[in-house]
């Protein structure tokens, strides 16, 4: 096992390659003795990069999800964080996810009750990483109405 710049551990592929979606790209990049190439932006995203823009798709969609869902559009939920779950690109990740959903299981009822679990959900990751914890009693101002002074307007 390899540990990069950042001191993480380097993640492993199926075939005990580093994996570039599990890994930031500088210990990505120190592992695969590329560190002196420049990496343009439409190279393939880091674990960094992945995870900003997961995250940020998964909380606009409990934005946008119904204020009281009904049954069907709850399964249908249920079925996108199981698939979410065994799809996303870092396995590591993925796995921690799954488990994640073991443990507490999805809260897809109302809009309130989802949003309030995908926030608790990305602190749990945060927490792992030593990232600041976000009050999720904030997470409509953060995710869906902007907030309250007017610097989303």
């Amino acid at each position: 096992m390899s540990v990069g710049p950042s001191g993480r551990k380097i993640i492993l592929d199926e075939n005990g390659k580093p994996c570039r979606s599990c890994n930031t790209l500088l210990d990505f990049k120190a592992v695969t003795k590329s560190a002196t190439k420049t990496v343009a932006d439409d190279c393939p995203p880091d674990v960094e990069q992945l995870g900003r823009s997961t995250w940020t798709f998964l909380h606009s969609v409990a934005a946008k999800y119904p204020e009281q869902a009904s049954e069907e559009q709850q399964e249908d939920m249920r079925t996108f964080l199981r698939v979410f779950g065994n799809i996303y690109p870092c396995w590591f990740c993925a796995k921690d996810f799954r488990q994640y959903m073991e443990k507490d299981k999805p809260k897809v009822r109302t809009q309130e009750e989802f949003g309030k679990w995908l926030c608790d959900a990305h602190n749990e990751v945060n927490e792992k990483l030593g990232k600041k914890k976000f009050d999720c009693n904030l997470w409509k101002e953060r995710w869906k109405d902007g907030w309250k002074d007017g610097r989303c307007d």
